[in-house]
């Protein structure tokens, strides 16, 4: 049941389930609170009856019934109402405002092993446990461009899902035995620190540089898993440095931190993309770590690669950040500070 004036909603979520209705509302109604403060509006329940005031209330409706959805499998938290809220603002942003029914973005499912996965929809990858949801019209266009391009550009602000998206697939491919091994890169600049002074042989020196795409793995695949495909070496981490003189065949290869390659390094790994192999390529052109008035390699790639057949761009702003709301702000406020500074 549902009733509507222009600027208040009533409706009933159904089936009336008390320990759904707990899930949906969080302790102390938090969960209520946190979207009543991010939309704007005035939230009022008795029971399975809501009723919702404010100029978003329908948007508010549709928040509710999506994360009322999600309680039928799974116990709600904070971050998961905030990324619903980053969804259904990106859906009014996008495409269109979603269905309402918790299907409105591309899902990649992390499925146990022995999965079918011919039976996975387009922008789905299977793994590990749980699901990762694509929030929003640009990370569609994303996985979208990774599965129909060899070679894939994610570009944008930190938080908004480029490696742990592109991850995600690499492990889809692997398991479905569309590539023969995962090949995972990062470039090990300094960033102000020399190598050098660190203590430990270089594996040990470059290993701080590649552990976020290591716990990456390890929450798709497990920890177990993922050290047995590293020893049969179809899983590979390594530093942007080792891949000189390589061919890749078969591979699915992610470079990540690509903004602090050079331009000479960026050449050097997209001429490493073998028969049969899938690159993407993703990166955060406001933190470069390139010494001051020496061109990213990502952006000299974006300049010369767009329009090139086969290569796909996909651009993310401070709306696709999933993290923290905080982190979305920040990212706004310099985004805000760099528009200012232009002449």
């Amino acid at each position: 049941m549902s009733s509507s004036s222009a600027a208040s909603r009533e409706f009933d979520l159904e089936p009336a389930d008390n320990a759904r209705l707990a899930s949906l509302c969080g302790p102390l109604d938090a969960n209520l609170r946190l979207v009543e403060t991010r939309l704007g509006v005035e939230i009022r329940r008795r029971g399975h009856a809501f009723r919702i005031k404010g100029a978003r209330a329908a948007a508010t409706e549709s928040v509710l019934r999506d994360l009322f959805a999600q309680t039928k499998h799974q116990q709600l938290t904070a971050e998961q109402v905030h990324l619903c809220l980053v969804e259904h603002a990106n859906e009014r942003g996008g495409n269109g405002a979603g269905n309402g029914n918790g299907q409105s973005g591309a899902v990649i499912a992390l499925a146990p092993a022995g999965h079918d996965a011919e039976q996975e929809a387009e922008g789905a990858a299977a793994g590990r446990r749980g699901t990762v949801r694509a929030r929003g019209a640009h990370q569609r266009e994303y996985l979208a461009n990774i599965q129909h391009h060899d070679l894939s550009f994610g570009i944008g602000p930190a938080g908004t899902g480029k490696t742990y998206l592109a991850v995600a697939c690499a492990v889809e491919a692997l398991l479905s035995e569309r590539v023969r091994r995962i090949v995972l890169v990062r470039p090990a600049v300094e960033a102000g620190e020399r190598l050098g002074f660190l203590p430990g042989d270089m594996a040990q020196k470059v290993d701080p540089y590649l552990r976020p795409m290591y716990d990456a793995l390890y929450e798709m695949m497990g920890f177990e898993r993922v050290a047995r495909f590293i020893e049969r070496n179809a899983i590979e981490v390594a530093p942007l440095a080792f891949m000189r003189g390589r061919s890749l065949n078969e591979s699915f290869i992610i470079l990540d931190e690509a903004q602090n390659t050079t331009i000479e390094q960026m050449k050097m790994f997209l001429t490493r993309i073998g028969f049969g192999a899938r690159a993407v390529v993703t990166g955060d052109l406001t933190q470069t770590d390139l010494p001051s008035g020496r061109m990213s390699g990502l952006q000299h790639a974006q300049l010369i690669l767009r329009g090139v057949q086969g290569v796909a761009f996909t651009f993310f702003d401070a709306g696709d950040v999933v993290r923290h709301p905080l982190v979305q702000r920040i990212v706004q406020a310099y985004e805000s500070h760099e528009m200012a500074r232009e002449p």
